[in-house]
C-alpha cells in the first residue's frame, strides 16, 4: 500500500447525546439531541438541529481520549458522561462510540 492509502491507527467515531436534563434547558436542547465526531475531527450536527457551544466545550476535552481504546481499568474507559457548565441547566451528555475507523496519521498531522 502507498503511504497515502495505508492506515496506521484506529479511532472511534463518537456520538455525544443529551442523556438527561436535570434543570431547565435555556439553550433549547432536548433529551436525545446529539452531535457526532467522525474521522478524527469532523463535527456533525443533524440538519435543522443545533447544539449549544458551551455544552460542546464542556465535553470537548474528553473526546480525544474516548476516540482511543483505553486500558479496561482506566476511568476514561468506564465513564462516559459530561455536564454542561451552566448550573441552572445541568444538561448531562453521554459519549457513545459508534464505530472504529482506520486512519492514516500522516493525513491528520
Amino acid at each position: 500500500m502507498s503511504e497515502a492509502t495505508s492506515s496506521d491507527m484506529e479511532l472511534f467515531d463518537l456520538r455525544i447525546v443529551v442523556d438527561r436534563i436535570e434543570g431547565r434547558s435555556v439553550c433549547g436542547l432536548k433529551v436525545g439531541d446529539y452531535f457526532e465526531v467522525t474521522n478524527s475531527a469532523e463535527l456533525r450536527i443533524p440538519e435543522g438541529k443545533h447544539f449549544c457551544m458551551y455544552a460542546i466545550q464542556a465535553v470537548m476535552p474528553l473526546l480525544p481520549a474516548k476516540q482511543r481504546q483505553m486500558p479496561e481499568g482506566d476511568w476514561l474507559e468506564k465513564d462516559s458522561f459530561a455536564v454542561c457548565p451552566d448550573p441552572d441547566e445541568r444538561v448531562v451528555m453521554r459519549i457513545e462510540r459508534t464505530r472504529k475507523v482506520k486512519l492514516n496519521s500522516g493525513d491528520l498531522t
